[in-house]
């Protein structure tokens, strides 16, 4: 879509404006959000999506608003899956319950600034280089490959510490304890930064990773730099209420990795069918939007269904106790930081 410069401006404001009353609402009351509160976020978060959705259907046409919804749906399927190693760093840190809403919400602002320069760069390379969707196809088809590889007990996965946290660790004095949701705090005269920090770039850097997979899987359904962005906003948009109100049931969802490496494997193919399609290759076929979406519907349907099927039969997962233990330990940490500060 051709849009004109204030129609991206709009947009970009709107995403602003809801990201604002969010963290203004999070600053104001630090807390863990009740059930009720997370079942309106996310369901407000995903109603819009389908307001805007709907929008795109009645004003550009079937084809551009399935290119949203399939986009959508990947990316925040994606999200999800990636909402369990966030569950890892925070119980890794030991983060206090009260404050998680508050990381998770600078992880997702860093997260889409990050995208936006992902998708900013990768709409420009994709213009000028055809021969990248059979990259993209490739890195995909590989990812999925790794995906359904691996094994399914995610509770046994431990969060390693990339390069940047260690490097942040040994450049800022950190303090061993919280203190509050400050991000430093002078002690002894001297300025040092908190572990809330190295959270927060622990949740950051861990996004950046996760956007190597999701940015081009969105470009293998559409490659309109709008809906792109759009459909990232939206799947990132509700991510924290999102964590709270399925935290406890991400241990159960055992084959969804499963369903999102047959996702990127559909996506991959279809990438490197189309760029031969392109080329001028008569066997290789246009795979069309209702397609992708029916497929990427499905797939995640039948392997959340599968999912929670196998975990009531098969009783309470020991990642679920990982969780609450590492619930507990957050708790217990927060009390003794607040004993500390009295």
């Amino acid at each position: 879509m051709n849009l004109p410069p204030w129609i991206w401006l709009a947009t970009i404001a709107g995403f602003v404006l809801v990201l604002a009353v969010d963290f203004y609402l999070v600053a104001r009351n630090p807390r863990e959000p009740s059930f009720k509160e997370c079942v309106g976020w996310v369901t407000f978060y995903v109603a819009l999506a389908g307001v805007f959705g709907a929008g795109l259907l009645l004003l550009s046409g079937p084809a551009r608003g399935g290119e949203f919804f399939a986009g959508w749906i990947t990316e925040y399927s994606l999200s999800v899956d990636n909402l369990f190693v966030f569950l890892l760093i925070m119980s890794r840190f030991r983060v206090p319950m009260r404050y998680r809403q508050k990381v998770l919400l600078v992880g997702i602002v860093v997260a889409l600034l990050m995208r936006g320069v992902f998708i900013a760069l990768g709409a420009e390379a994709v213009a000028r280089f055809d021969w990248l969707f059979y990259v993209f196809g490739a890195f995909l088809v590989y990812t999925a490959w790794k995906l359904i590889s691996t094994s399914s007990d995610s509770s046994s996965e431990e969060f390693a510490e990339n390069a940047v946290i260690r490097a942040t660790r040994r450049l800022l004095p950190t303090t061993s304890a919280y203190h509050g949701a400050s991000l430093t705090v002078r002690l002894d005269g001297r300025r040092m930064v908190t572990p809330m920090l190295i959270v927060m770039v622990a949740i950051g850097t861990t996004d950046l990773l996760f956007a190597l997979d999701s940015i081009p899987a969105i470009f293998g359904l559409t490659k309109d730099p709008y809906l792109v962005f759009t459909a990232n906003a939206f799947a990132l948009m509700g991510l924290r209420q999102l964590f709270f109100l399925i935290g406890g049931l991400l241990d159960r969802l055992v084959y969804l990795s499963k369903g999102l490496s047959v996702v990127l494997a559909f996506i991959g193919v279809k990438l490197v069918l189309e760029a031969l399609h392109h080329d001028g290759v008569t066997w290789a076929p246009e795979i069309p939007i209702l397609v992708s979406l029916g497929v990427i519907v499905g797939t995640l349907a039948v392997t959340t269904v599968a999912s929670l099927v196998k975990s009531s039969s098969s009783g309470p997962s020991p990642g679920s106790s990982a969780a609450s233990s590492g619930a507990s330990s957050s708790s217990s940490s927060s009390s003794s930081s607040e004993g500390e500060r009295r």
